[in-house]
């Protein structure tokens, strides 16, 4: 998982919302120069050498003992904290936010471009989306009546509490009910990060196969809510229904599974009357 495989250490990322000259230079986390005081990993023990610890665990001896600390929990930690501090505010500005998960390739930017273009003009939205490289899926994305931001990752495969609050620091979030967080695309690292989303959303389409919530059971253990997409060629595919949703139900039964397509529009109205339902004071 991603904190062992390194991708949990701090990483530059790059927030940039659509519309603006460039990216804005407060949406990355500066990384100091290896050696610096302000690296989190130099120091310097009494009487001894500066040196810099990698990886996820500082291991050292002092006066000959070995101690070992661990940084995976400290690391959630902090997220979680951050986590709790979007969620404060979502709530304090009555808007829901919907942390949207697959696999790459499964249909999270279309979903959400047919979704802005119906939905979307009804009840105002906003979009921040995660990649580890270019802006492509927000260009997609961005209306003039839904603000987008893209967050570019480096090379971290999964969004966190922290760039999601930068990610929305970027828009105008003025009159905004729904905001969707389309993650990086990836069943396993954002299962771990709490984003402070009102609602987690994980998306298994027809052309994956039908076994991926038993191969992938932590994303779908924490889903509200599973979208079965592409369904409008699972037929050609020769994808069996009935078995996905068995594994959905066996590995997630706490979940709404909803079925659809954005292509065909099958399913989009069983979506949008969810949306709906989660904003109670709504009156369209």
């Amino acid at each position: 998982m991603c904190l062992e495989c390194g991708c949990g250490q701090p990483e530059p990322f790059v927030v940039k919302p659509l519309g603006a000259a460039g990216p804005l230079p407060r949406g990355g986390l500066p990384v100091p120069p290896a050696g610096s005081a302000a690296d989190p990993h130099f120091h310097t023990h009494a009487g001894g050498t500066p040196h810099r610890h990698t990886g996820g665990e500082f291991a050292h001896s002092h006066g000959g003992a070995t101690r070992t600390l661990d940084l995976h929990i400290p690391l959630l930690e902090k997220n979680d904290r951050l986590a709790e501090r979007n969620r404060g505010f979502f709530l304090g500005r009555g808007l829901v936010a919907l942390n949207l998960v697959s696999s790459p390739g499964a249909g999270k930017t279309t979903l959400l471009e047919r979704t802005l273009d119906e939905f979307g003009r009804q009840v105002r939205c906003a979009v921040v989306v995660g990649d580890l490289e270019t802006d492509r899926d927000a260009q997609r994305l961005y209306r003039d009546h839904a603000p987008v931001a893209q967050i570019t990752t480096g090379t971290a495969c999964h969004l966190d509490a922290e760039m999601v609050a930068r990610g929305i620091e970027a828009i105008d979030l003025e009159g905004v009910r729904v905001l969707f967080i389309e993650n990086v695309g990836n069943l396993v690292c954002p299962a771990s990060f709490d984003l402070g989303e009102t609602v987690r959303v994980v998306l298994l389409s027809t052309t994956e196969g039908e076994d991926k919530p038993l191969k992938y059971p932590p994303i779908f253990n924490s889903a509200h809510v599973v979208l079965l997409t592409k369904v409008d060629v699972a037929d050609v595919l020769g994808f069996n229904r009935a078995a996905a949703i068995e594994n959905v139900k066996r590995i997630a039964p706490q979940a709404r599974l909803i079925q659809l397509s954005a292509r065909s529009g099958e399913g989009m109205a069983e979506w949008y009357e969810l949306l709906r339902s989660l904003l109670p004071n709504l009156t369209v």
